[in-house]
């Protein structure tokens, strides 16, 4: 009543004119004016709110500021929003392939007891698979016998399987980014266990070199799309080193599993692929209950291979760490393809069990020395890791000529430490140094100097035991490794200052 009787009085006041019938009450133009401005303010402010998270229980993202503050994260300034059961999660920018997610995947929430075992399941897959490409270290001695070829022929079959990594890796290497994890882990899956009927077959020398090469795709497959699934579903504090220790874990499970039932089970050249089987099917049951952590799959990727290109600016820092992963995976392929030679005819002990855990050892070791570089500087980690290379080196050298276990498995452990502390440092040097749109195609160029490295030398040591013999090859191959590390290692300490590798701490 007030305000209706206010209004034409101040009217008539100002000398206006009292306002037509039906029109009286109303506010005048300009309080019209400022209220629709308050009004718009409002919605912006609410909706700023519900975007940011604060807009209550109610709305769509409730507490997600307060969630990300709980678990120690801050929104990056280029974030990806990501709707996952009914709440707002934020991606940083997009990295290289190696060490994080892929650019188009799920956040899970990590802490709950059902992610962690999805982490355990994409573990137990990851390390199956990885188990078969190791599976046949100490059986190599027994084919030889059976098939009746020599140590040459032993070291090509095993390099075959670098062929396939690096096949898959430059065609399918991002594949599981385009189709979802779960079809190239099914697909990763299905070859290892083609690999191991190969095996089982026993039809000849066609049939190993068909199953190495299948087991080279299956581990091509797996380095991509079950690195990424652990990534994307472990525990945010311990991404990097679960994936690790998925993948060397299951590389050093391998020979052991297989020199074990060799040594003490019946049929020994059928009865540890059949229990690999077993665990593929396993792999395979939890695959299926694995949530997809991709959230637009794209089908159809091409079939071009993926260019790989090292820019000239990087290569002051491509060659040496090159060279150094070259020498780290030669040692990894003396151990997965000779060494159980060396223990049967230098060391004379036959037991295939300590055949497998030697190479267990390898990996083990690999494992600590990558964990113990992502606590020191790249610049400080990659000559300390050609410094284990030689070390361990020297060590299986002294071993072959005073026929001694304790000495090659002190050089199994020094070698693989300084492995894992070159191969890690190396590329975090190499991915720090890289230009955004040079870095997969970098990472790319060192992975497959990196497989070179696990395939040439040991070949090279199989053609010269045909004449030298497997002591004296493994001699040679020896002196070739400590010279190269130790020429790559002082090359390193000497531009451990200069930008060559000045990676940051910790960015391993």
């Amino acid at each position: 009543m007030a305000r209706g009787a206010g209004g034409p009085a101040g009217a008539a006041g100002r000398g206006g004119a009292l306002p037509p019938e039906g029109q009286v009450g109303r506010r005048p133009p300009g309080a019209r004016r400022r209220r629709r401005g308050q009004r718009q303010r409002g919605r912006g402010v609410r909706r700023r709110r519900r975007r940011d998270g604060r807009g209550g229980a109610g709305h769509r993202g409730g507490g997600g500021v307060r969630a990300r503050r709980r678990a120690g994260r801050a929104r990056p300034d280029r974030g990806r929003r990501a709707l996952h059961l009914g709440r707002v999660r934020w991606h940083g920018p997009p990295e290289d392939h190696l060490g994080s997610p892929a650019v188009n995947s799920t956040e899970h929430d990590t802490g709950s007891p059902r992610s962690s075992l999805w982490y355990a399941a994409a573990a137990f897959v990851f390390a199956v698979g990885m188990a078969g490409t190791t599976l046949p270290t100490p059986l190599y001695g027994l084919y030889r016998q059976e098939l009746g070829f020599g140590e040459l022929m032993v070291t090509v079959v095993f390099a075959v399987y670098a062929v396939g990594v690096i096949a898959a890796l430059l065609v399918a290497g991002d594949y599981s980014d385009k189709l979802g994890r779960r079809p190239l882990l099914f697909a990763a899956l299905g070859l290892s266990a083609a690999s191991a009927v190969c095996f089982l077959l026993e039809g000849g020398l066609p049939l190993l070199f068909a199953g190495r090469l299948l087991s080279g795709f299956a581990a091509g497959l797996f380095s991509g799309a079950a690195t990424a699934a652990v990534l994307e579903l472990a525990p945010g504090g311990s991404r990097g080193f679960a994936a690790t220790a998925a993948n060397m874990g299951g590389l050093g499970c391998g020979p052991l599993l297989a020199g074990v039932l060799a040594q003490y089970a019946p049929r020994p050249l059928v009865l540890p692929f059949v229990a690999h089987l077993a665990l593929l099917a396993i792999g395979f049951v939890l695959t299926l209950v694995l949530p997809e952590t991709v959230r637009r799959p794209r089908p159809r990727p091409g079939l071009r291979p993926r260019g790989m290109a090292v820019p000239r600016e990087v290569r002051p820092v491509f060659v040496p760490a090159g060279l150094a992963c070259f020498t780290g995976f030669a040692v990894f392929g003396l151990f997965t393809a000779v060494s159980p030679g060396f223990m049967s005819e230098t060391l004379h002990l036959t037991n295939l069990a300590a055949s497998g855990a030697v190479v267990f050892s390898v990996f083990c070791a690999s494992l600590l020395g990558q964990a113990a570089a992502g606590r020191v500087r790249v610049a400080l980690a990659l000559p300390l890791g050609c410094l284990g290379l030689v070390a361990g080196m020297a060590q299986v050298g002294g071993s072959l000529l005073a026929s001694s276990l304790p000495l090659l498995v002190t050089g199994a452990v020094t070698g693989g430490v300084g492995q894992g502390l070159a191969f890690r440092s190396a590329l975090a040097a190499v991915s720090v140094r890289a230009p955004e749109e040079h870095r997969g195609g970098t990472i790319s160029a060192l992975f497959v100097v990196a497989y070179l490295g696990i395939s040439l030398p040991v070949v090279g040591v199989g053609a010269l035991s045909t004449g030298l013999g497997l002591r004296n090859a493994g001699l040679v191959f020896a002196g070739c490794v400590v010279a190269l590390a130790s020429v790559v290692g002082v090359h390193l300490w000497r531009t451990r200052d200069s930008d060559v590798t000045g990676a940051p701490e910790g960015s391993g």
